[in-house]
């Protein structure tokens, strides 16, 4: 399979993908859409749940005040982030930096479902409450579905990679004290680095 090529095709479906309120917007607002960027053979590929307005301005995931936390928890394991795969489950922004609903989730998830298994990641590690319950739903540990205060940091093995709930960079934006435990929680995935 030619990644890049299927990639690409991704990227083009979600351009011209008009049934989406959110994809209104965009064009309205004269936003991009993010799909995501990375490696094409990622071992570890993480997952947001929808950009910001600084990720809708550039086109890029997790390129605002979370991704520099971002940045900063992947220097403290070593690992530069040309070498992973970003994304999130929405590839336009919803207003006002609101939650993702359930049905844009339904919308965007198969554009999702299809970057995975495009990259074949070793490990799916999901920032945040809406990414975490989408990737344990989807690829079948919905009966492990906590809170994520209670899932952050653990591995749960789903048919072809393991998925590692991890707390949403933002926490550190908000709360300068929580760095430790993102680092921490960030460390899990130093086994899966090669």
């Amino acid at each position: 399979m030619d990644k890049f090529a299927e990639m690409k095709k991704v990227r083009d479906e979600v351009v011209s993908f008009t049934e989406s309120p959110l994809c209104q917007l965009r064009i309205k607002e004269g936003y991009l859409p993010v799909i995501g960027e990375g490696s094409h053979d990622a071992e570890i590929m993480f997952i947001g749940e929808a950009p910001g307005k600084n990720e809708a301005e550039t086109g890029r995931p997790f390129c605002g005040a979370s991704g520099r936390v971002l940045d900063e928890l992947l220097l403290h394991i070593n690992l530069d982030r040309k070498e992973v795969y970003v994304a999130n489950i929405l590839k336009d922004r919803p207003p006002l930096n609101r939650d993702p609903k359930p049905e844009e989730i339904e919308m965007y998830g198969p554009f999702l479902d299809r970057q995975i298994e495009i990259i074949k990641p070793k490990v799916v590690a999901t920032l945040g409450r809406f990414s975490a319950n989408y990737v344990m739903k989807r690829y079948g540990l919905d009966f492990e579905i906590e809170p994520i205060s209670s899932m952050h940091g653990k591995k749960f093995q789903a048919e072809h990679f393991t998925v590692i709930p991890l707390f949403h960079p933002a926490v550190g934006v908000y709360d300068a004290s929580r760095k430790d435990d993102l680092k921490k929680d960030f460390e899990i995935l130093k086994e899966f680095v090669k």
